[in-house]
């Protein structure tokens, strides 16, 4: 019996030569988790009000389990999105906001229709623990 098959209940014989599995193509440059399902391009105040808080929602979950992704967001926000291929019209201002609590707090502004403060904001989102029974 050849070497190997000692303790085979069958012998078999092997092919002369086996084939080597293909080594998967390298992965693609991207987010590991991504923030939308494609680009997305916000044009106007209403837009964001409507798709926004989806994305940032997801950024914040994000944030909270990746450490590297928070210190992104939280240093830079609107960069942060235009990475992941979110872009913002012009005016719209996200700040995130940690001082003093425990999970940040992510603002968003509008700069350019402003009432006498400087800017209006336009919507605000923070994770909540929930627990049930």
């Amino acid at each position: 019996m050849p070497p190997g098959q000692e303790l085979a209940l069958v012998p078999m014989r092997l092919p002369a030569r086996v084939a080597q599995p293909r080594k998967a193509p390298p992965p693609e440059e991207g987010p590991t988790y991504p923030l939308a399902s494609g680009p997305v391009h916000l044009h106007d105040r209403a837009e964001v009000q409507r798709l926004l808080p989806d994305i940032l929602g997801r950024a914040l979950a994000l944030s909270w389990i990746d450490s590297d992704f928070r210190a992104a967001f939280r240093e830079d926000p609107q960069g942060t999105l235009a990475r992941q291929r979110i872009t913002l019209p012009p005016g719209i201002r996200i700040e995130v906001v940690q001082e003093g609590r425990s999970r940040p707090m992510v603002v968003v502004s509008d700069l350019d229709s402003a009432a006498r403060g400087g800017r209006k904001r336009l919507l605000y989102l923070q994770l909540v623990m929930v627990a049930g029974r």
